[in-house]
This record gives C-alpha cells, structure tokens and sequence, in this order.
C-alpha cells in the first residue's frame, strides 16, 4: 500500500538536532526524530491518520500536553513515553524547561491498522481500538521493540516484512485491546491500585485530576482506566472525584468555622455558588441548610 501521512503541525522553540531519519512501509511511515526543545516552547498537531509516539526518553517532567488548547491549564497532563493519537485528534504541547530528546514516530494508515488487529480481535474491537487514545508511562513491554524498529530505520538490514512486524507487535502493545479474559469479566482495579489512587488524589488536598494523570498513577490507558474504574466505584472518575469534593465540602462545613465561600475556595471550586450547585446535585441541600441540620 503506497502511503503518505497528511499532517497539519506548529511548533515554536523546538529544533532538529540531528538529520531526520524516515523509512516507508506497507501502509506506514516511520520517522525517528532528534530535537532540542527550549523552555516555553509550544507545539501544534494534527493528522489525517493515526499515529503513535514513542520517547526513548522520558520527558514527562518537562512536557505537558492536551487536546483544548482553550483550557490548556486544566486539561493538560504530563507526556507519556508512548502516545497513540487516533485520526483527526489535535494535540497541543507546552514545553517548561530545556531539553533534549528523541522519539519515534509511526503514521499508520487506517486501513493498514485494521489489518493488524482484525484477523485476532474481530472487526467490530479493531474498530474500537483504533478510536481510543492511549498513553504509557509504563512502556517496558515495548521498549526493545523500538529500539530494534529504530535500528532498522537507521540502518535497514532485513527485509521489510521485519520491520513491518515490529510495527504490528507495538500496534498490538500499545492500543487499548482489553483480553479476553479481562472483557468477559469486565475488570476491575485491585484494592493495591484504588489505595495508590486515593493516596495521590488526597496528597493534592482538591481532589481534582485529570483521567488521564489518574490512570498513569495506576499504569493504565487512559480508556480501558475508565471503563474499569466505574465497573470498580459504580462512577465515572470524574464523578467519583466529585463526590470526593462534596464529601470533603461537608466535613470542612461540620467540623470548622470556614465560611462557604472558603470551603468553595479550598476544594477548588469556582466561587461560593459553584459548590451551592454541585452541593445541591449530590446532597439534596445547599451547604447553608446542610450545616445548619448538623448543629441541631
């Protein structure tokens, strides 16, 4: 299959560092880039199909991304060592300090990516799968596989059917395909993960994570952490983080003299009316009347 990624992209402060290094495959085009990133640097991306990225460092204590650039600040979380982007979903980068870095890039055709999964999976999860965004802090089960891809983009010396297998073996790696197991029970987090998630989440005091900075705490993809997050709390996880709030709300409003537009201001919400809504949603009541019944 004759291709070529289409590719809208932005970038400011990021340099090439070294001599861009690309191989083309069936259905495939592999790029190993080397670049240096200054502080405050930014970056714009957008592809027709989908593809996947892979540090062979890790640069998450410098780089946040997101897709809204309209709320960068709070839709942000740190980048991955191994992002899979599906088609036409746009990507926005920030960059805070000076670095250097190298990483892989790999443009799949849709249809070439299907023909990875669907002889395995059925046509109808190879569907699925290539429509959820996916990011690995946790990348050991594909490391080795990318250093080999990459040595073969450097310096190829095997026939390309090698390279294309290397390809389809972190497809396969990387993309959110639960086993067949895991789908016939549904999943659930182990206490160990749900302890490591409500240590995190208590330690910044809000309650307020992204899904994603939630499921890099417990080394799942951002979709398969949802769906087996409300199989385990009966809760979306932004719901569950909003009982939390409300939860915390009333012992603050029970147990001290804040006033409610502090209590709105230490849980992170908006201001006092925000919380009087959300209160209201989860508890039947505004925090006035709520505080005022547990002095009776």
């Amino acid at each position: 299959m004759s291709f070529w990624h289409k590719m809208s992209w932005k970038t400011e402060g990021i340099q090439v560092a070294a001599p861009v290094q690309w191989r083309q495959l069936d259905g495939i085009v592999s790029v190993l880039w080397e670049a240096e990133s200054q502080a405050g640097a930014s970056g714009y991306y957008l592809a027709d199909d989908p593809r996947i990225m892979f540090f062979f460092n890790d640069v998450s204590p410098h780089v946040r991304i997101s897709n809204r650039n309209d709320d960068f600040a709070r839709s942000s979380r740190a980048m991955a060592r191994a992002v899979y982007v599906p088609a036409g979903v746009p990507m926005w980068t920030s960059n805070k300090t000076t670095h250097r870095f190298s990483h892989l890039n790999l443009h799949l055709h849709k249809d070439r990516a299907l023909r990875y999964l669907t002889p395995s999976v059925g046509s109808s999860a190879a569907q699925m799968a290539i429509r959820r965004p996916v990011e690995l802090h946790n990348v050991v089960a594909i490391e080795t596989l990318a250093k080999l891809l990459a040595d073969e983009i450097i310096s190829p010396s095997k026939h390309a059917v090698y390279a294309e297998s290397l390809v389809g073996s972190i497809v396969a790696g990387l993309l959110d395909i639960p086993a067949e197991a895991n789908e016939k029970a549904g999943g659930r987090l182990t206490q160990a993960q749900m302890n490591k998630l409500l240590s995190r989440i208590e330690k910044l005091g809000d309650y307020r994570m992204t899904v994603a900075d939630m499921a890099a705490t417990v080394d799942l993809s951002e979709s398969w952490f949802a769906n087996v997050f409300k199989q385990t709390t009966g809760k979306s996880p932004l719901q569950w983080q909003l009982f939390k709030r409300i939860e915390q709300a009333k012992y603050l409003l029970r147990e001290t003299d804040l006033s409610i537009a502090s209590v709105a201001a230490q849980l992170g919400f908006s201001d006092q009316a925000h919380l009087t809504k959300v209160f209201r949603q989860v508890a039947g009541e505004p925090p006035a009347a709520w505080r005022k019944m547990q002095q009776v």
